[in-house]
């Protein structure tokens, strides 16, 4: 596993750029929310911790992962926005449509990192199981949502 040994939610806050002036759109999906509920908590405390004010994040919530690249839309077009972070959890299941979900919503915010000027992080994790969610979301691997808010961080500041 591309995790296996890596903590998600490490980080040195002193080789960052400060969020200080830097407003962050978030697009949670409520799909899996014991997952999702947990990359959103650590990407608004990591927010925090890099300096962004609370009242600079906006949030959206939406029913699935497919709805994220909307949704992330409608943040880019209604906000004066520094950075957006898509969160979702599509875990594996019996059917083709994990892989429907998991390739439609990573082309289209993607999609949106070409064609708008405001950087799409992609936290949507694409997991085998529950427990890798688990795992990934505040477990033993960190809280991939800490990352994302790092990444929103460095490429708002480009």
């Amino acid at each position: 596993m591309a995790t296996s040994g890596t903590d998600l939610s490490f980080f040195d806050a002193s080789t960052l750029p400060s969020g200080a002036n830097m407003r962050v759109g978030i697009a949670v999906a409520e799909w899996n929310s014991q997952i999702t509920d947990n990359l959103y908590r650590g990407a608004v405390d990591t927010l925090i911790e890099l300096g962004v004010p609370t009242d600079c994040m906006v949030t959206y919530r939406v029913p699935g992962a497919f709805e994220l690249p909307h949704a992330c839309k409608k943040l880019i077009d209604r906000h004066d926005l520094s950075a957006v972070i898509a969160i979702g959890s599509v875990i594996q299941g019996e059917t083709k449509h994990f892989d429907f979900i998991c390739q439609s919503t990573a082309q289209g915010i993607m999609d949106l990192n070409t064609q708008q000027d405001v950087p799409v992080i992609f936290c949507v994790l694409t997991d085998n199981n529950l427990q890798q969610a688990i795992d990934r979301s505040g477990g033993q691997h960190g809280n991939k949502g800490v990352e994302a808010a790092v990444a929103a961080i460095k490429m708002a500041a480009l």
